[in-house]
This record gives structure tokens, C-alpha cells and sequence, in this order.
């Protein structure tokens, strides 16, 4: 018998000075049977990050959907953003889809690992953005997921903090590779 997804709802107060974006979004999210709280966590930072009215949730861990995606108003891609340490291959395929893609990457040291071996190969890609997110941020978020919560994200000044009633996470991320 299949395991089932289990389902997390999260009210996501995004406050984004820096593009003038105010919005609260009530977010499902299906956490596949194999996918860690630190994945799920990075997703709703990666939505939160890039929140707007058009941006949703991709099929997950077992389709060739990106982890989020935005489409206009005809339905052209905009933007597809990956988490983790995706394919290059399927970034390749990604880049020639939509306007922008971005990856978050996250792991640790395999994130070093997994740039130093595709970063020749990615730099071709215009319209790649590549960014690290520490690993005490992604651990620190991991800590905060349960399955009903109320986040808020701060963006100003190119900063960002998660918060609960309980905690806050500041993110510490580095860009790689800008589009």
C-alpha cells in the first residue's frame, strides 16, 4: 500500500519592502512520504521570497513540474523555481520554458560539491539564478514546521527573517549566479 502525503497548511504574511508586496496567502502543501521538513520549509521560503498573486506550488517530488511556478496571463512561464540540487539537465529544459528559473540550493557541503561540478555548464544559462541558503537557516526553518502554522516573512534591505509567534529565523543566503 502507498503511503499518502501528509497535508500542512500555512497563513503566510509576506511583507516585501524591497517590492513593495503586502499580501497574506494561505498556502496547502503536500509533504510527499519521502520529503524532509527541511524540504517542505524551503518551499514555503521560496514562495515567500518570490510571493505573488500568480506563483503556485508545482505536482512535487514525482513530476517534471518545478518546485513553484508562475504563469501570466496567457499562460506563458514566467518564472520556475527549483529547490535543492536539481539536474542540469532539467535546468536546461527549464531555461528554455521560462523567462526566469531559480534555484535555491541547499545541503550543506554538497551544495559546494554540486556547484563546483555544474557551474561551467550552468553559466551558459542566462536567465539562471542561483542562490545558497545556509544550513543552519534551512535547520532553523526545518524546526519550525508543524502542520497548521502562522509564518510571517520580512524582506527589506535584501534581508529576510521567518517568523513564528515562537521564533525567528534570519536567512542567510548567498547568490552563486545571477541572471
Amino acid at each position: 500500500m502507498a503511503l499518502k502525503a501528509t497535508i500542512f497548511k500555512a497563513a503566510l504574511q509576506v511583507n516585501d519592502l524591497d517590492r513593495h508586496y503586502y499580501a497574506l496567502h494561505s498556502l496547502t502543501l503536500a509533504q510527499h512520504p519521502s520529503e524532509t521538513d527541511e524540504r517542505l520549509m524551503v518551499r514555503v521560503l521560496a514562495f515567500a521570497l518570490n510571493a505573488s498573486e500568480q506563483l503556485e506550488f508545482g505536482k512535487g517530488l514525482s513530476s517534471e513540474e518545478p518546485a513553484l511556478w508562475q504563469k501570466d496571463a496567457t499562460g506563458l512561464i514566467e518564472r520556475m523555481i527549483e529547490i535543492g540540487l536539481p539536474d542540469e539537465a532539467l535546468l536546461r529544459r527549464h531555461c528554455g520554458r521560462a523567462a526566469q528559473v531559480l534555484v535555491y540550493a541547499y545541503g550543506g557541503r554538497t551544495v559546494g560539491l554540486w556547484w563546483q561540478k555544474n557551474a561551467s555548464a550552468l553559466a551558459r544559462l542566462k536567465n539562471l539564478t542561483v542562490v545558497e541558503l545556509a544550513a543552519e537557516t534551512t535547520a532553523a526553518l526545518a524546526a519550525m514546521a508543524s502542520r497548521s502554522m502562522n509564518l510571517q516573512a520580512l524582506i527589506g534591505d535584501g534581508e529576510t527573517q521567518i517568523m513564528t509567534d515562537d521564533a525567528c529565523v534570519p536567512v542567510m543566503q548567498t547568490v552563486l549566479k545571477e541572471a
